[in-house]
């Protein structure tokens, strides 16, 4: 049993790092991206019947009393009622509950000390009225495709909709945060961002083929540009490659270590609020101190951070895919499905309505559509696709922006659409 659970972990931990070899190895593999195959990975792994699924007793026992002693457990076992099979499962729930909790928790601060807020700024005047449509534009939409799917088969949409909101004004970070701050079950998440990866990939090939052209139709104008905005060049090539030089892996290890300190503090401060949300300080904690040590210089300049982060989200998303079980996911799926295009292209649309109307040029909207909606990774993509490099400083900007502030969005559109 203990050989399982050491595996398993082994599994968990490894596994990210066999796919970001690949990825780096292999362009098709690169291209179809790390998260996506973390997905099937675990998506494989959980459904292959190789690990014992949930006995009935677990789920009325076990699962309602989480505290239980191992002189409990024993007596337990010895009774019959609960079976090493049952046990072995319930000791991977709490693995993988453990795993999602301290993933998610220590990645939030090592993306944000990428960033620097003051270097906010210095955004350039267009450049924000671009954000801040995007960001009245997605906020709109996904509350608006709330109250037209709310009630036709889709359980809990208003935490859908918050990860939504997270996730098209942040990225990834934010849906996997929310993911946990809203309770949002395995299947329901998976399927949401599946779903958002598949849309993804024809919104992305749309922006960096004939995009251009058409965003040309409808808008004119040229937006202020500013070339002194200093941000970290997250230009996905290879991002992860030489992480373990020791000029990089040793103060990387320092920000591991501030790090672990700001996730005690958030979980200090949430002993003082009710046990529902005490998931919500942490994270709302960890967010803010995250943003604020940023601006630290000394550890604003420490590389791999941000891909340090993300390597803790591929295995964060490795262990949720693990839990989803694929014959769940018939019932919800075509309403989540278009709910989520809706988010995508209607958001676009309303954008590019509020884009004509405060005259932000074709090329600064793309930018920013792509930052909100994908990531400041995407930035330089699409910019070499369209041809306008003085349009990457400002989309980095709006897409880290989009990362700091996309949890206490995403948390509070949740809760007001919960309340109707």
């Amino acid at each position: 049993m203990e050989m399982t659970i050491i595996g398993l972990i082994l599994f968990y931990v490894a596994t990210p790092i066999i796919i970001l070899h690949l990825c780096h190895s292999f362009p098709f593999v690169n291209k179809l991206g790390s998260v996506i195959i973390a997905y099937i990975f675990g998506l494989v792994l959980g459904n292959i019947g190789v690990l014992p699924s949930l006995g009935s007793y677990l789920n009325e026992y076990m699962i309602m009393h989480p505290d239980a002693t191992a002189d409990q457990v024993e007596e337990l076992l010895a009774s019959g009622l609960i079976s090493k099979s049952n046990l072995l499962a319930y000791k991977i729930y709490n693995l993988r509950d453990l795993l999602m909790s301290i993933t998610i928790l220590l990645a939030i601060p090592l993306i944000l000390f990428s960033t620097n807020a003051k270097e906010w700024t210095k955004l350039a005047g267009k450049a924000v009225v671009s954000m801040l449509t995007g960001f009245v534009a997605v906020l709109s939409v996904i509350i608006a495709g709330y109250f037209i799917f709310r009630g036709k088969g889709m359980p809990d949409l208003w935490k859908v909709a918050g990860m939504l909101v997270g996730v098209y004004t942040g990225g990834t970070p934010n849906l996997a945060s929310l993911k946990m701050m809203l309770n949002v079950d395995a299947n329901t998440y998976i399927l949401t961002h599946t779903y958002d990866l598949i849309i993804g990939v024809f919104y992305l090939a749309f922006l960096i083929s004939i995009g251009q052209r058409i965003f040309r139709w409808f808008l004119t104008g040229t937006a202020e540009r500013r070339k002194d905005i200093k941000i970290k060049d997250l230009n996905g090539k290879d991002p992860f490659w030489g992480i373990f030089q020791k000029s990089i892996f040793v103060p990387l290890l320092k920000t591991y270590g501030i790090t672990i300190i700001i996730v005690a503090a958030g979980v200090g401060l949430s002993t003082l609020v009710p046990s529902s949300m005490q998931m919500v300080i942490v994270i709302l904690t960890i967010t803010t101190l995250g943003i604020l040590i940023s601006m630290i210089p000394a550890i604003n300049r420490i590389e791999k951070t941000f891909e340090s982060g993300m390597y803790l989200i591929l295995v964060f998303s490795l262990v949720v895919a693990s839990m989803a079980d694929i014959r769940d996911f018939a019932g919800i799926t075509p309403g989540l499905f278009m709910y989520i295009t809706m988010a995508v292209f209607g958001s676009l649309i309303l954008h590019v309505l509020l884009a004509k109307l405060f005259k932000i040029d074709a090329d600064l909207v793309m930018i920013t559509s792509t930052a909100l909606v994908f990531s400041p990774p995407f930035v330089p993509v699409v910019a070499g696709a369209i041809k306008n490099k003085d349009v990457i400083l400002p989309g980095i900007t709006i897409g880290i922006i989009g990362y700091a502030v996309g949890n206490y969005m995403g948390f509070l559109i949740a809760n007001l659409l919960k309340a109707f």
